[in-house]
């Protein structure tokens, strides 16, 4: 792992030292999430409650900049202008480049379609079943692991060959036993678990951004 990109997780336990546990863990969920958009795949992501915000947190930092400017390549910057000369120009201006990410959380219409018509456990797996191709990577939330959506989403994502990363409180429950890698940060109370999840999606999503728009070591 390249030396800037290892700066990321020394912030991080710096910062909270009780994550040291979940360092090797956070470098495999890294490197799950860094081949998935090395090869043009992308991030399905789920939870409930403040699980479900985290979600949609995560995917507003990899959409578009979090830290580092994305502007768009000069290649499509052209293309943009061809199109439409003035609507280009601000486009190209103001695109930025995105790790693409679907927060299954934020589709209400289809939610509460598939709530109320068919099952509200399998919320999650239908959007997966839907928007899943192999290759792509479901990242399930759950303080306990044992979140009953998340877990009909992972049986979809195995069955079609998509990994799954998952971020737990200590215990790990059902999630940690059935993910290609799981992050069981060192607390069970769950606002205590929440509060250490979002430093860890945070080191992960600067990890991935330097990584794909960062300058080179």
């Amino acid at each position: 792992m390249q030396n800037r990109l290892v700066r990321h997780i020394e912030t991080l336990i710096n910062r909270y030292p009780s994550l040291e546990s979940c360092k090797n863990d956070i470098i495999k969920a890294y490197d799950i999430l860094e081949s998935c958009y090395e090869s043009d795949h992308k991030l399905l992501i789920a939870g409930n409650g403040g699980s479900a915000a985290d979600s949609e947190h995560i995917a507003g930092e990899l959409m578009k900049r979090f830290k580092i400017c994305r502007t768009v390549p000069a290649e499509f910057e052209e293309r943009l202008i061809s199109v439409d000369p003035e609507r280009g120009k601000t486009l190209a201006h103001n695109l930025e480049r995105g790790l693409m990410a679907i927060p299954l959380v934020a589709h209400e219409a289809l939610s509460t379609a598939y709530i109320n018509d068919v099952d509200g456990l399998g919320v999650f797996a239908q959007q997966l079943y839907g928007f899943g191709r192999p290759g792509d990577v479901f990242w399930g939330i759950s303080t306990s692991g044992n979140s009953k959506n998340v877990m009909s989403a992972t049986v979809v994502a195995r069955a079609l060959g998509i990994k799954v990363i998952g971020l737990t409180g200590a215990n790990g429950g059902e999630l940690a036993s059935v993910a290609d890698v799981a992050i069981r940060v060192p607390e069970t109370e769950t606002y205590m678990i929440q509060e250490l999840h979002l430093p860890v999606y945070h080191c992960l999503c600067l990890m991935l951004e330097d990584r794909f728009f960062g300058d080179s070591d």
